[in-house]
């Protein structure tokens, strides 16, 4: 099968996103149902971060979040709260991941030729307060994902 690449520096970062999102999915690929939703952390003080399932959820509705950020900065149509449905499967959060990508590639879709200085212009305040700008965001939802598919990984070590 032929990869195909989208075009430019945004359609990079989507392809980019996607691609972490599979090797996350990957990692799911072997973990049964008991093991989504079980407690694994149960010393972190994060709800977000202790069990499989928690984590997922967290991962998608932060993408929705990006996406919406996004969608804001440029004064597009968005669907404001969007959250993830709940999981109970690895493949349900499969199946969300999913919908998130599509929902940003669908964000991302009149932006594909955006210039360098259209993306340094666009700056985005961030709830934890930093400022991005509209490449940096893009970037740091794909580093979001692995770093949380790195956790999953080590949560699989302990079972």
């Amino acid at each position: 099968m032929v990869k195909t690449y989208r075009e430019g520096p945004v359609g990079a970062l989507l392809d980019e996103y996607e691609r972490a999102a599979d090797e996350l999915k990957n990692v799911l690929s072997d973990i049964d149902s008991h093991h989504f939703l079980a407690i694994v952390d149960h010393e972190t003080s994060d709800p977000d971060c202790v069990s499989v399932e928690r984590i997922l959820n967290h991962v998608v509705n932060s993408g929705y979040g990006y996406a919406n950020l996004i969608r804001k900065q440029f004064g597009d149509a968005l669907t404001e709260k969007i959250q993830a449905k709940p999981m109970q499967t690895p493949q349900d959060a499969c199946l969300e991941l999913d919908q998130m990508l599509h929902y940003t590639a669908e964000t991302l879709e009149n932006k594909m030729q955006i210039t360098l200085e259209e993306i340094l212009n666009n700056l985005i305040k961030v709830s934890w307060g930093q400022q991005y700008d509209f490449e940096q965001l893009l970037e740091h939802a794909i580093v979001h994902v692995l770093r949380h598919r790195r956790q999953i990984e080590k949560f699989k070590l302990r079972r």
